[in-house]
């Protein structure tokens, strides 16, 4: 069924590292090897086997309006013939920068970048550069990009330095972030108690994503903008998956907590390479060339990345389907819970705007540590039987689904018909892995 991709990934890793450009598209978590996308439209993806897939990873997130829809291919189109790239200003820049701008009440101004990893490093810089501290707060099992002073594992205690979690990344850049348990209020307390006059900024997912979806508790993210105001740090939130996913703006309005500096990217460049983050302008006019705290990139800005970002952000404001994607993801996880149910699996699930989470776990989980008591070996079987009725969804545990504007009735009735083959053939003793 997969013969074509398995031959194709053998030849990759001869000239790709791992054979893949990023670690969770190998598929290694699985047990099996990556598929190899040929094309994609609409709600479904085609590998180079032939097979058709209805699709819940959309490029992790920027497909909200769905592949290659025939609008943004226009107006790519109509600036590609102008050009890919020039290292200058552009009027695409400015008319995605007024978008966003009005869409969050937080942000007055923007500065672009290509990846969420840049975004979220360098809202760190322009905190630490405001405040003149060094030290970040941030949440186990919250991922803000591969930058030194993000990639860290929690040492011992409630709240605690990081230490290194990739080689590579020397102790002294990780001991500068604080690690606390996604929605523990106490433990960041607790840090800011010890820490505080030295902390610049908390970065927080609102809805966690990076470890499955995970809701913010009740008053969780209100007191983080208190403890913020009380300490004099800053508050930041990643919005990189809930940015135009939540709602048209971000879970900052869904959750009535206004943050100092967004993290944007994903729906923002539409599939193309593109981020940002934003602040008010005093805190933004701290930034080169106004200010002293240094940042650049020579493709920031890209205008193929700006036109496609314009005409996806222009579709949802259009069409306003943020209800209907609400409810299209929780009528999945509850059919998903139900039919576990049904079949003696332990399941539970999570849902918000067009994020979701399939958790193999009976109680649903609040923070990283209750996500690793997950089943894997049961995820691992469910992912595999889905795959091969043609469902493709995250490879990973730790991932969110995402549902498009193009994702039809029938294309989640189809996926739940699987949910129930698979469920049963592992509640009979069939494993697929």
């Amino acid at each position: 069924m997969f013969e074509r991709s398995k031959q194709l990934f053998e030849e990759a890793k001869r000239y790709i590292a791992g054979g893949v450009n990023s670690p969770v598209r190998a598929f290694k978590n699985v047990g099996t090897h990556p598929l190899f996308i040929k094309k994609a439209k609409g709600s479904e993806i085609y590998d180079e086997d032939g097979n058709e897939f209805i699709d819940y990873v959309n490029s992790w997130g920027p497909a909200i309006v769905g592949h290659a829809d025939d609008s943004v291919i226009d107006k790519v189109e109509e600036v590609l013939e102008n050009g890919f790239s020039f290292g200058a200003p552009t009027i695409l820049e400015t008319e995605i920068a007024k978008r966003i701008v009005e869409a969050f009440d937080s942000i007055e101004v923007v500065r672009f970048v290509s990846s969420g990893t840049e975004a979220a490093m360098s809202a760190i810089r322009l905190a630490r550069g405001v405040t003149g501290r060094d030290n970040i707060l941030k949440f186990i099992g919250c991922y803000h990009g591969h930058s030194d002073s993000l990639l860290v594992g929690a040492g011992s205690g409630l709240s605690t330095f990081g230490v290194p979690s990739s080689k590579g990344v020397p102790v002294d850049f990780a001991k500068h972030t604080i690690l606390v348990e996604y929605n523990d209020l106490d433990g960041v307390e607790d840090a800011f108690k010890k820490y505080g006059d030295t902390i610049a900024a908390i970065i927080v997912e609102p809805v966690a994503g990076n470890m499955g979806v995970i809701r913010p508790k009740d008053g969780f993210l209100q007191g983080l903008r208190e403890i913020c105001d009380k300490y004099g740090a800053l508050l930041i939130f990643d919005e990189v998956m809930t940015g135009f996913r939540l709602i048209y703006g971000g879970a900052q309005h869904v959750f009535n907590v206004t943050p100092d500096i967004t993290i944007l990217g994903k729906v923002i460049g539409g599939g193309f390479p593109a981020a940002c983050f934003g602040a008010k302008r005093e805190i933004m006019d701290f930034l080169a060339p106004e200010g002293d705290v240094y940042q650049a990139g020579t493709l920031s800005g890209n205008p193929v990345a700006m036109a496609c970002g314009i005409a996806t952000l222009d579709i949802l404001k259009r069409k306003k389907p943020y209800q209907d994607l609400d409810k299209n993801t929780q009528k999945i996880i509850s059919r998903v819970v139900g039919l576990a149910n049904k079949y003696g699996i332990p399941v539970s699930g999570e849902a918000i705007g067009s994020m979701f989470s399939v958790f193999f776990r009976e109680e649903k989980p609040t923070n990283y540590r209750e996500v690793n008591e997950c089943d894997l070996r049961l995820f691992n079987n469910y992912f595999l039987g889905m795959l091969e009725r043609g469902i493709y969804l995250p490879p990973s545990q730790f991932e969110s689904n995402f549902i498009t504007i193009k994702h039809t009735l029938e294309d989640i009735e189809n996926t739940l018909v699987a949910v129930e083959e698979v469920f049963k053939d592992i509640s009979s003793g069939k494993f697929y892995v």
